[in-house]
């Protein structure tokens, strides 16, 4: 595209009274006025001619890989001009309504035919944020014409919850357990899986003598066993309506992905498989089971797909899928909520299903809101009202716990802002009692 300048057109507009003034001292001298335009309107044209071509122009973006939804992130924008580059460019972006970029405009010098635009993405909520449109323009040699070159990269960066906090405390966990010795117990001396033999010492169980061993090389002889590693950890995460509810401020769903991925790391660290499951109405996102520490900023990025929605959840459905798509027994960490006895019939039947295969974790949110208003002295037949209904919901929480509870399901019920630690901990307890 390629447009008039502030310059052109004020240059333009003061012709009009010159115009004017010569009309009326000398009528005849009109075209004077015609003349002016048609010099403006010339060295326009030649400005256009002489400015950078718009197909000799080249635009980059160097973009984060993922922001945290807490915080904001440099990105740069890189443009090169094979021939005769300008000495100054404007730079623009459009992004969606999860991200804001500072400044709107943002103007680079250009060195040796090429420069960088500097820019700020600030995340607004959590999700897929999107860099739609950069406009890069420039001015001819006489600052008469606008030369201006759109493109649409659709770059998607996305945008995660902020973990670090918590992420820096299970990097603590983790370093204060080897430090005392039971990282190395995890490797080998616990566990189910044969390692080794090994001339029995002080301080070892008798219980695990091999006395067939012992008695062929003629001294006793101890199995060492290890935990099994590589297991697959599954986080199924409801999406649905009533995950999308605020808790303390929060909406549920970004709590569930927050001790998610927390979990992830430690058990990416621990040599376990980890997979996520996205399920509301049907299910929206399957990763399957990926190992290594080096896999976490991949799981950042699918979570970030997983959206809000309006969707009541389709328990019957999500979780038969995903028992079929899982070959091996698993353990699932499901992340959901309900809001009475009879919206968790299916859940429940459908939990029930998966136990037959399957160790399953369930996380439940306490509702802190909903515990203070039963515990607050009524003062008037409103708050009778509210405190009783609070504690008929309370009680039918309760009721589908207990029976989660007598399946085998283990429960992990904590404040929401201890959430992630308590999932934690629950983690490290099946781990050292061998149960995955």
């Amino acid at each position: 595209m390629i447009y008039p300048t502030h310059r052109a057109i004020i240059a333009m507009a003061a012709g009009a009274p010159l115009a004017l003034g010569i009309g009326l001292i000398q009528p005849g001298y009109w075209i004077a006025g015609a003349a002016w335009v048609a010099l403006i309107g010339g060295l326009c044209m030649a400005d256009a001619v002489l400015g950078s071509p718009r197909d000799r122009a080249a635009i980059d973006l160097e973009t984060p890989g993922a922001l945290p939804t807490a915080g904001s992130a440099p990105m740069a924008l890189r443009f090169s001009f094979e021939r005769r580059p300008p000495a100054r460019v404007e730079a623009a972006l459009e992004t969606n309504l999860r991200l804001t970029v500072t400044p709107a405009r943002q103007g680079a010098r250009v060195d040796a035919g090429a420069g960088q635009a500097d820019f700020e993405l600030t995340p607004v909520r959590r999700g897929e944020g999107e860099i739609s449109r950069v406009w890069l323009r420039w001015k001819g040699p006489f600052g008469l014409v606008w030369k201006q070159i759109t493109q649409a990269p659709k770059t998607i960066i996305p945008i995660t919850p902020n973990i670090r906090a918590v992420k820096d405390e299970a990097i603590r966990l983790f370093a204060r357990d080897a430090a005392f010795g039971v990282k190395i117990q995890l490797e080998t001396g616990d566990g189910s899986e044969f390692h080794a033999l090994r001339e029995l010492v002080a301080g070892m169980d008798r219980r695990t003598i091999d006395w067939k061993q012992s008695a062929r090389h003629g001294k006793l002889l101890a199995k060492e066993f290890r935990t099994e590693r590589n297991h697959p950890v599954i986080f199924a995460i409801d999406t649905g309506r009533l995950m999308c509810e605020p808790l303390l401020g929060v909406p549920r769903l970004d709590r569930a992905i927050n001790a998610a991925l927390l979990l992830a790391f430690v058990s990416l660290k621990l040599g376990d498989r980890v997979g996520f499951f996205g399920f509301d109405v049907r299910p929206r996102l399957f990763s399957g089971a990926t190992s290594g520490p080096q896999a976490f900023p991949l799981m950042q990025r699918l979570v970030a797909k997983l959206d809000y929605s309006a969707e009541e959840t389709n328990y019957t459905l999500a979780l038969t899928q995903l028992g079929a798509a899982l070959e091996r027994r698993s353990l699932i960490v499901v992340f959901t909520d309900f809001a009475d006895t009879t919206s968790a019939e299916l859940m429940v039947e459908n939990v029930g299903r998966l136990l037959k295969r399957h160790l399953i974790l369930f996380v439940v949110f306490r509702d802190e809101e909903l515990e203070a208003i039963a515990r607050r002295e009524p003062v008037d037949p409103e708050a009778v009202s509210r405190a009783v209904t609070a504690e008929a919901l309370l009680r039918e929480r309760d009721l589908v716990i207990a029976r989660l509870t007598r399946m085998g399901v283990l429960i992990v019920d904590a404040p929401a802002a201890a959430m992630g630690s308590a999932l934690l901990s629950a983690y490290i307890d099946l781990k050292r009692r061998d149960l995955l």
